[in-house]
């Protein structure tokens, strides 16, 4: 088995000095992205992900060695065209997986933590899911199908992962407009994490912003348009517990209590985030028409 470094681990330090200086930057800018209680919030969360992650860690290797190992239909040899090759494929999984998670409820369920959080820094980047790597790997298990092996795919991964890390910031409002244009960056993440009708669920690239443009979810951020962070509804707390689990509750309690049919029990793990079986809900689509009619 090849061995990759455990880069998350390695550049726990690094987050910590970047999310210092940010605070430095943001100061000076005259930027309150900072709250106490909101980012002690984030770390909690971001530590607690890291350590379950030794226990799902194990489960996602499992399943991609038993596909690579019994059904890859191509062994795909571990050189620099194919990490070239690998860097694609693993990007195009992850806008796939993370377009979902906002048009799923089951999966929205694990992702709605990333997103609780009412302001925009660095430490909103350790704001990660205690639950979702459980099942997340489903969308990268063609890879060791069609032949890369899965300690690449995992190392791949978590290069997105820190990739991801630098455009969580309000201090740096455009890069280059050659690099807007092919990558994520701060400017089109932010609008990934508005609560605004126009910007909810839109952007949900990870390294290239391309495939938002290819599959029509992209949205600039817009000058007279600014961000607002957060939720629809917003939870309102800072209890790491709460924030992990808070929609798993309201999402079962809404699939089980009350006379409901069968199909709209299961239609509540199903449809997006916002439906409801009587009608009276609203998804995403909405509220941006409603938005826009008052335009």
């Amino acid at each position: 088995m090849p061995s990759f470094p455990p880069l998350i681990l390695y550049t726990i330090p690094f987050f910590v000095l970047a999310m210092l200086l940010e605070f430095y930057v943001a100061t000076k800018q005259g930027l309150k992205t900072y709250a106490g209680k909101d980012t002690i919030s984030s770390i909690t969360m971001g530590l607690g992900n890291i350590l379950i992650g030794f226990i799902s860690k194990i489960i996602v290797l499992v399943a991609l060695y038993y596909v690579y190992e019994n059904f890859r239909m191509f062994t795909i040899p571990i050189t620099w065209w194919s990490f070239i090759l690998l860097f694609f494929a693993d990007d195009f999984s992850y806008y796939w997986f993370h377009r979902i998670s906002h048009e799923n409820r089951f999966l929205w369920a694990s992702h709605v933590v990333h997103h609780s959080s009412q302001h925009y820094n660095l430490s909103t980047a350790l704001r990660q899911t205690w639950t979702g790597s459980f099942f997340s790997f489903v969308f990268w298990l063609w890879l060791p199908l069609v032949g890369f092996h899965p300690a690449m795919i995992v190392f791949m991964m978590a290069i997105s992962l820190l990739y991801q890390f630098w455009i969580h910031t309000e201090t740096i409002d455009k890069m280059p407009r050659w690099f807007e244009a092919v990558f994520n960056t701060p400017s089109h993440h932010r609008v990934h994490h508005g609560s605004n009708p126009l910007y909810l669920d839109k952007n949900h690239a990870g390294i290239l912003i391309i495939w938002d443009k290819l599959f029509g979810t992209f949205q600039p951020e817009i000058k007279e348009e600014k961000v607002r962070y957060g939720l629809v509804t917003n939870i309102n707390t800072y209890n790491p517990i709460k924030i992990a689990f808070l929609e798993w509750i309201a999402m079962f309690k809404d699939a089980f209590s009350g006379k409901k049919s069968i199909k709209d029990r299961i239609n509540y793990f199903l449809k997006p985030p916002g439906w409801k079986h009587d009608g009276t809900g609203k998804l995403s689509k909405d509220l941006r028409r409603e938005w826009l009619e008052q335009k």
